[in-house]
């Protein structure tokens, strides 16, 4: 379809008559009859004023096609929103990953120094750094993922994750204090705390588990 074919259609579309268009265009009538004629083509200032009148764009005007594209692209582009089921499983994943990353840089500091001889600062290095992305990828998840109603089963749950973490809190508090007093091995006892945060990051992935199985066996 041609430019002038385009303004025709669109002009029958909007109920105007030429000499409408050509009011609101501030051009004569006859110019309006020689761009839907193909015998001219609107100058490059009437384009916007064109597009705007009829409500679409310059794109969809010169080509015909902008608009579907757009369709389609949106189309491609769209995301449905997860579902509550989702979310449950990719935080079982990302909770999963992020306790086996815990685990791996406890092994890991525990051998690096005094097996392997590395270098105490690199070692701790290589420590944090693999502590910074299983923290990272929990926190972005629990950021990015949308929030659902919880269930009074789900609520009863969470107090108890709640208080098992509290005791595993405080549990690793007094076994740093007592570790640390009858060792004297301040510099590694502080990865008592690590251990810590993967028991507790290891109930919560157990809760998910049951109550994922749980859903399942009502299905």
């Amino acid at each position: 379809m041609n430019i002038g074919e385009k303004l025709y259609e669109l002009r029958k579309e909007k109920n105007l008559s030429q000499e409408e268009v050509a009011e609101r265009l501030n051009v004569s009538r006859q110019t309006v009859s020689k761009w839907e004629t193909n015998q001219t083509t609107p100058d490059f200032d009437k384009i916007i004023p064109l597009c705007e009148l009829f409500g679409i764009t310059s794109e969809e005007l010169l080509t015909g096609k902008k608009q579907e594209n757009e369709n389609i692209e949106s189309r491609k582009d769209y995301k449905a929103p997860l579902t509550k089921e989702e979310v449950k499983i990719k935080s079982a994943e990302v909770v999963s990953t992020s306790v086996f990353l815990y685990i791996l840089s406890v092994i890991f500091i525990m051998v690096a120094i005094p097996v392997l001889r590395m270098n105490p600062i690199l070692a701790s290095a290589i420590f944090l750094f693999i502590i910074g992305i299983a923290t990272t990828r929990i926190v972005k998840h629990y950021m990015s993922v949308p929030k659902f109603e919880k269930t009074k089963k789900e609520e009863k749950e969470d107090k108890i994750v709640k208080q098992i973490k509290n005791i595993i809190e405080i549990l690793g508090v007094i076994m740093y204090f007592i570790i640390s007093f009858a060792t004297m091995a301040w510099h590694i006892t502080w990865v008592i705390f690590i251990i810590d945060e993967v028991i507790i990051q290891i109930v919560k992935l157990v809760f998910m588990l049951n109550e994922k199985e749980d859903t399942n066996n009502e299905k």
